[in-house]
């Protein structure tokens, strides 16, 4: 099996965290520092920072769905002040699936099923992210279309999404992919400043009635579709 799965499947991180770990060498196979592409068999230990770890057996992935505050970092990194992790303070080791910049709230998944991240976050997958986006001034009809339709940023063009008018300053807009601070780069474009960024929904995952700072276990019946679109 490649490192990455095995890593994954251990719930330790992501496959993406995992690349990370190897660009650093932090990895080793059998007391060999890990390569990009590795394989490993089920006889080999393999540690991160020199700590072996093994796959669990007959354990209930964990899956959350957290209603994030501005000012916390969506990373697993302990040195980071403000940690969604340590917020959390979850008994069990988990991860972010994707990210929400500090500076914006709502929505996160987290879990300890690193092989689901790759297949929610992957833009050619098409999976759907909504956000409510209030903004600095008057909404036109030029703005809405132009977000619509696509935006040269960071080198690239972002793709067709949805965008309508909740209120003379607020919209609703669904994305397909997730570029760096997206959104807020997709206004400035069109001289807007993001007044507060908040996603509302993942796939089929909502919010409900969930409050800002809480947590919820996902349902069955949302694991269930959830699984069933990817």
């Amino acid at each position: 099996m490649r490192i990455n799965k095995f890593i994954s499947l251990t719930g330790r991180c992501s496959r993406r965290e995992t690349n990370r770990l190897i660009d650093a060498r932090r990895i080793t196979i059998n007391d060999r520092v890990c390569e990009h592409g590795d394989t490993v068999e089920c006889t080999d230990i393999v540690c991160i920072d020199g700590q072996q770890i093994k796959m669990r057996v007959n354990h209930k992935k964990i899956y959350i769905v957290f209603n994030k505050p501005v000012g916390i970092t969506c990373t697993a990194q302990p040195l980071v002040e403000g940690n969604i992790i340590d917020f959390i303070n979850y008994p069990e080791r988990i991860f972010p699936v994707g990210r929400l910049d500090k500076a914006s709230e709502g929505l996160m998944l987290l879990t300890d099923d690193g092989d689901i991240v790759n297949k929610i976050m992957r833009a050619e997958h098409n999976h759907e992210k909504e956000y409510i986006v209030t903004v600095d001034k008057p909404i036109t009809e030029n703005f809405l279309y132009g977000m619509s339709t696509g935006i040269e940023i960071l080198g690239t063009k972002t793709k067709p999404c949805k965008v309508s008018r909740v209120n003379d300053y607020v919209i609703r807009i669904i994305l397909t992919q997730g570029l760096n601070r997206q959104i807020r780069r997709m206004c400035k474009v069109f001289g807007y400043e993001v007044e507060r960024l908040e996603r509302v929904r993942i796939m089929n995952i909502t919010l409900e009635s969930l409050e800002t700072g809480e947590w919820r276990d996902l349902s069955e019946s949302e694991l269930k579709e959830l699984m069933t679109m990817l």
